[in-house]
């Protein structure tokens, strides 16, 4: 069996483990009760931080991380819409990875922003930002992931359709009209467009972190913000950690399939592709909507 084969092998027995044997279940189990247990250290950081403790700063930041890994493990809209997008797009994985670290590091910023526009502007506590994130900014995130699905979905069909009645070669100048009417694989390889990146980016990063909101909170009570602001950073690379091995595994799986088939039918495959990832994210999105409201 080839490589290609054990890949995608590996990676259905990974869904069927997840989605058919309750895998799924168990992480979310896991890592909201890993969470907790981060977020009481955090707290304990903190007033250690605000005692002039040694240490303690090294402490907040590493949980910080800590926190941000094992909120990445739990189900997350971030690696539904890296691992969606990743593919169905021919975006290179060094590629796809930035946009993982970006939206990470965008959904921390989110939060740093939220707060302190709450807090400034409007007085509000940690259980009216924490609603706000939970029962308005959740929601829409998700609702922008079905987007995305949907928005894969058509672009996947609009690249089935032929082009031109006439015959030619995919990716090559046609002999009877002496134009180009698709893409090379090499051009296929490169990222659509910045829309395609702000909208990866952006789908992420309007929810922000729960954890990131605790931690600005606390840090501005204890009027030490800027431990708070350079954490929630921090949060973001530790959430970081997972969603880029998303893209590399999204980018693994496509490209393994991609071997699988001709060359004659790359453009095709990955139009399906497309099509697939479009309705997975979609559907898994529609769910995400309806547990939110």
């Amino acid at each position: 069996m080839r490589w290609p084969a054990l890949i995608l092998a590996g990676l259905g027995a990974v869904a069927l483990w997840l989605w058919i044997f309750g895998g799924a279940d168990q992480v979310t189990q896991f890592a909201t009760g890993a969470q907790r247990d981060v977020q009481n250290a955090i707290a304990a950081a903190l007033r250690g931080l605000r005692a002039g403790e040694p240490g303690a700063l090294a402490t907040l930041w590493g949980l910080c991380f800590a926190y941000g890994f094992v909120h990445a493990a739990g189900p997350g809209h971030g690696k539904l819409v890296i691992g969606g997008y990743g593919a169905g797009t021919r975006v290179p994985a060094r590629r796809l990875a930035g946009l993982a670290l970006g939206a990470s590091l965008a959904q921390a910023v989110t939060a740093i922003a939220l707060v302190y526009a709450a807090v400034i502007v409007f007085g509000w506590g940690r259980a009216q930002m924490t609603g706000v994130a939970d029962d308005v900014l959740a929601p829409l995130s998700y609702a922008f992931i079905g987007a995305v699905g949907a928005w894969l979905i058509v672009r996947g069909i609009r690249h089935l359709r032929p082009k031109h009645a006439h015959a030619h070669h995919h990716g090559e100048v046609c002999g009877s009209c002496g134009h180009a009417h698709g893409p090379t694989l090499e051009q296929a390889e490169t990222v659509r467009s910045w829309r395609d990146a702000l909208i990866v980016v952006g789908t992420i990063a309007v929810r922000p972190c729960t954890g990131a909101l605790f931690l600005l909170i606390l840090t501005w009570r204890l009027e030490i913000d800027w431990a708070g602001i350079i954490g929630a950073l921090i949060m973001g690379l530790g959430t970081a950690s997972i969603t880029v091995l998303v893209a590399f595994a999204a980018v693994g799986f496509r490209e393994s399939t991609l071997q699988l088939v001709s060359y004659a039918a790359v453009a095709r495959t990955l139009a399906w592709a497309e099509i697939l990832a479009g309705g997975v994210v979609l559907i898994l999105a529609s769910q995400l909507v309806l547990r939110s409201i």
